[in-house]
């Protein structure tokens, strides 16, 4: 569905950006029954269908089918920047069913039977969903989830500072082909609902399962866009970049390929997640790093960031 939303002064002020696990859960279902739209998730097709023999998926296809409206319960806007499954889970459990139920009603789907089953009693339905989805997320993203979040994270700092430095008009320029900015309105593509946001401002959700899509979501839930994240299409390599042969000779081949991977800045965290290292070992590189001028530091909110310096910059583009 498209949408136009208008924003008044406060819903600029709160513009704000979160990612879910539980919406990349229920974006995966998609990617399970459609695999040649969303072909970049290919080789973790390939490592999670073998898993799936010993999980009933029916009912969550049929709330979350492959096209068209799926069930907004199953994926409610995050309340964190940082949400973790659990809490998330935890949400879904607590749906009231009548909600859970009407929603239901809404999907378009050839299980009718499925659906029938969830309305006829929606208050075990919510749960029996509930488990499916835990027991989904531990078969098919739990081992992942890391390297999904580095990605995600990544997205969202770099998000955050074209809002910072060049407002909102920056900020949606290149968000998606389907979303545009003008004036003091957001437009996606498609049949289109229009409203103001109401002082509530917009939730901006990056993620790696509904790639190619964007989605939204509007009232009664917290206004929220969903848009593929920057370089989901290297999600699936595996590894460190490799380094240079003349750069590792240089400063160490662990060192290189740090330095390669801070093509955007990102925490000692994401960069472990990424290297397969531990934080500690990452953070002794960095230190090395850093006292020789090839990476600078600074600190948002509760987080400290890594960027290369423009030596560092030099080095791997002469590398």
């Amino acid at each position: 569905m498209g949408v136009e939303w208008r924003f008044g002064a406060d819903d600029l002020a709160r513009l704000r950006f979160a990612f879910s696990p539980m919406w990349e859960l229920v974006a995966s279902l998609r990617v399970l029954r459609a695999p040649s739209r969303h072909a970049v998730h290919l080789s973790w097709l390939r490592a999670v269908r073998p898993r799936l023999g010993s999980i009933d998926l029916s009912e969550l296809f049929a709330l979350a089918p492959t096209y068209g409206y799926m069930s907004d319960f199953l994926t409610p806007p995050p309340d964190t920047p940082l949400p973790d499954f659990a809490a998330e889970l935890s949400r879904v459990r607590l749906t009231p069913p009548e909600k859970a139920a009407e929603e239901a009603g809404w999907v378009q789907t050839s299980d009718t039977r499925s659906i029938a089953r969830f309305q006829a009693d929606p208050v075990a339905g919510v749960q029996r969903v509930a488990d499916t989805l835990g027991a989904y997320w531990e078969l098919a993203l739990a081992e992942f989830w890391p390297r999904v979040y580095g990605l995600l994270e990544a997205d969202l700092m770099w998000r955050s500072r074209q809002l910072a430095t060049g407002g909102a008009r920056n900020l949606f320029a290149d968000l998606h082909p389907a979303v545009r900015w003008e004036g003091d309105r957001l437009i996606t593509s498609g049949n289109r609902h229009s409203g103001e946001l109401g002082g509530d401002g917009l939730l901006l959700v990056p993620s790696a399962f509904r790639w190619p899509d964007i989605a939204t979501m509007i009232e009664p839930y917290q206004p929220m866009l969903v848009y593929p994240a920057r370089g989901v299409g290297t999600l699936w390599e595996v590894g460190a970049p490799p380094a240079p042969a003349a750069l590792a000779a240089l400063i160490g081949r662990t060192r290189a390929q740090l330095l390669l991977s801070l093509c955007h800045p990102a925490s000692t965290t994401a960069l472990a997640r990424r290297m397969s290292l531990t934080p500690g070992a990452v953070s002794q590189h960095l230190s090395v790093l850093s006292g020789n001028g090839l990476v600078a530091r600074r600190r948002l909110g509760r987080e400290v960031l890594y960027r290369r310096t423009a030596t560092g910059d030099a080095l791997v583009s002469g590398s």
